[in-house]
């Protein structure tokens, strides 16, 4: 056999190997993230809450509570997270939000929250309606791709 041969073959085992070990790694992390979203759907409640203020800022930053960022994983602690300080009743809490809906939460207005431990699943207005999300303005490029797939008749992306 030629080198190159050997050497493409050692490569393609090299790549095998690699995308079964991300397969199975792959399905152990969505299984554990089903389990831990089972967990939050277990435990929510609904409380009403006035926001202070929102802010994405690293963990170490934020002021929760140090058990908290103890648990974190070292990877995650420089990462910033979504950070809400609310008051709920006659407490100032601070709590981490989930980022689907962070840039929906008014701030200075008071919002009935689902909210598991710590952690803001949903926001409903409590009085009036929550601002809409802006969409950002669409580069020429993908204003040009979705005109040709609008002229194709398939949907934009």
């Amino acid at each position: 056999m030629k080198p190159v041969t050997i050497v493409l073959l050692v490569i393609f085992v090299i790549l095998a190997a690699a995308c079964v070990a991300l397969y199975f790694f792959g399905k152990k992390a969505q299984k554990k993230q089903a389990e831990q979203q089972a967990l939050l759907e277990q435990n929510k409640q609904t409380v009403s809450m006035l926001i202070i203020d929102k802010k994405r800022m690293k963990l170490k930053e934020s002021g929760l509570p140090q058990m908290v960022i103890d648990q974190t994983p070292k990877y995650l602690r420089n990462t910033k997270a979504a950070v809400v300080k609310c008051k709920v009743g006659p407490q100032i809490m601070t709590l981490m939000c989930d980022e689907k809906i962070f840039d929906i939460i008014p701030v200075k207005k008071e919002v009935k929250a689902v909210i598991s431990g710590i952690y803001i699943m949903d926001v409903k207005a409590l009085h009036g309606k929550l601002p809409k999300v802006e969409e950002t303005k669409k580069s020429r490029f993908k204003r040009f791709v979705d005109k040709l797939q609008e002229k194709a008749g398939a949907k934009p992306l």
